[in-house]
């Protein structure tokens, strides 16, 4: 496929002699505004040293910056893309199928750039300037987008837009590629279904959001879910009773934000049988272990983490953040609300696996215990392809909810 080799001066030139050929505005249809500019490019003088599949890719990335999402529109339609890394306006990075690279596109300039983020958060109802210069919003597709603005980003407008397939991976997807065994996939199935309270652990791009929603397909469609997010990004089919909350940023004038901890006290007023919250990254951390330790049994929650271990330490950091708790509280607060925690991890190789499900096993001397019960256990490396399985290595302690739900297995008692 060929690709536009205009210069991003020669692209300023186009467009600002394609505006200047009509009265800028919506009436003009798309199937209008394709011919303008294919006319106003073979009409150039650029155009005749150009092969046909360039006059194409021309004509496209002019229709796209008026149209579409300018240089980021071919980007977005390429599915095998998972991420786009926007230092500035004429540095852009992709990770395809796990490798990350530069591509050779980019903006007109800082202002181009800075007009398409208006137009990305407009549309979401959010606010990024010089007072609030870090927002998060998403895309129509249902892309995250997470926008640092000057002067906090030194080089110009940043953008990094987190892409999610059209079709969301189900848990039998992350079978097929090595992400889980069958036995660990079946042991949180009886999990989800009996309402244990499960929480995802991992790093930046581990698959976090991906897994939650695979778990999510075992909520009985019967069930009354809330979802809460930052920005909506969760993809949960199959529930017919479900509300999906949204936070607000804060108005021009500083009022009206609705953070994670207004809307985890609003949802428990809705009457849900299952809270999820997209992640947990402050003291809403508290909010969400009262959510689960007052009868929201199965719900569900995220996290950034090293490790299990790691996860509970973070969680114990976040609710001190905004509560004058005593430590000792807030860790039975951990040990009663989380049943088990998954961690994900993203490995040399690129792959990302479950890296290990344990169990939160009450309080010993003051410490949340937690039992390890499946972990990923390497063979070596095969073609550049790390060769290993998630393996068990521990028993569920705590089997009420499995007997409650009739699940509890003869051979397990």
């Amino acid at each position: 496929m060929a690709t536009c080799d205009l210069t991003q001066e020669e692209l300023a030139e186009f467009r600002n002699a394609i505006r200047a050929r009509f009265s800028w505005d919506d009436s003009i249809s798309d199937d209008e505004l394709h011919r303008l500019i294919e006319d106003e490019v073979f009409r150039s003088e650029r155009a005749r040293r150009m092969t046909a599949g360039e006059r194409k890719a021309a004509i496209l990335r002019l229709y796209h910056s008026f149209r579409g999402l300018d240089a980021l529109q071919p980007l977005l339609e390429d599915q095998d893309i998972t991420e786009i890394m926007i230092n500035s306006h004429h540095e852009i990075f992709i990770e395809k199928r796990g490798e990350l690279r530069a591509v050779n596109l980019g903006f007109e300039s800082n202002e181009r750039l800075e007009d398409l983020i208006q137009s990305i958060v407009g549309r979401v109802n959010r606010i990024v300037n010089e007072a609030s210069p870090i927002v998060d919003a998403r895309l129509p597709d249902g892309s995250r987008v997470h926008v640092v603005l000057p002067p906090i980003a030194l080089k110009g407008p940043t953008v990094t837009i987190r892409r999610f397939p059209r079709n969301p991976l189900g848990i039998h997807d992350l079978i097929a590629m090595g992400a889980m065994s069958q036995e660990a996939a079946d042991f949180l199935r009886e999990l989800v279904t009996a309402k244990y309270n499960l929480f995802i652990s991992g790093g930046t791009g581990s698959g976090k959001t991906t897994f939650l929603n695979a778990l999510s397909q075992w909520i009985p469609a019967y069930e009354r879910v809330i979802t809460i997010e930052d920005a909506a990004e969760l993809q949960i089919r199959g529930v017919h009773n479900l509300v999906s909350l949204e936070t607000r940023n804060a108005n021009s004038e500083g009022k009206g934000q609705l953070g994670i901890r207004e809307l985890i006290r609003a949802s428990l007023r809705m009457r849900p049988n299952r809270i999820i919250v997209g992640e947990v990254r402050g003291a809403e951390a508290l909010d969400m272990l009262q959510a689960m330790n007052t009868g929201h049994e199965g719900s569900l929650s995220t996290g950034h983490a090293n490790g299990a271990r790691d996860m509970i330490s973070r969680l114990e950091t976040m609710v001190l953040s905004g509560a004058d708790l005593p430590v000792s509280v807030v860790r039975q607060q951990m040990a009663s609300a989380l049943d088990v925690i998954i961690h994900l991890s993203r490995f040399r190789d690129g792959s990302r696996r479950v890296a290990e499900i344990c169990e939160v096993a009450g309080m010993k001397e003051g410490e949340v215990q937690l039992v390890s019960l499946f972990r990923f256990e390497e063979d070596g490396e095969r073609d550049g392809r790390l060769s290993g399985s998630l393996r068990r290595s521990g028993a569920l302690q705590n089997k009420r909810k499995l007997r409650h739900a009739g699940l509890l297995k003869e051979e397990t008692e």
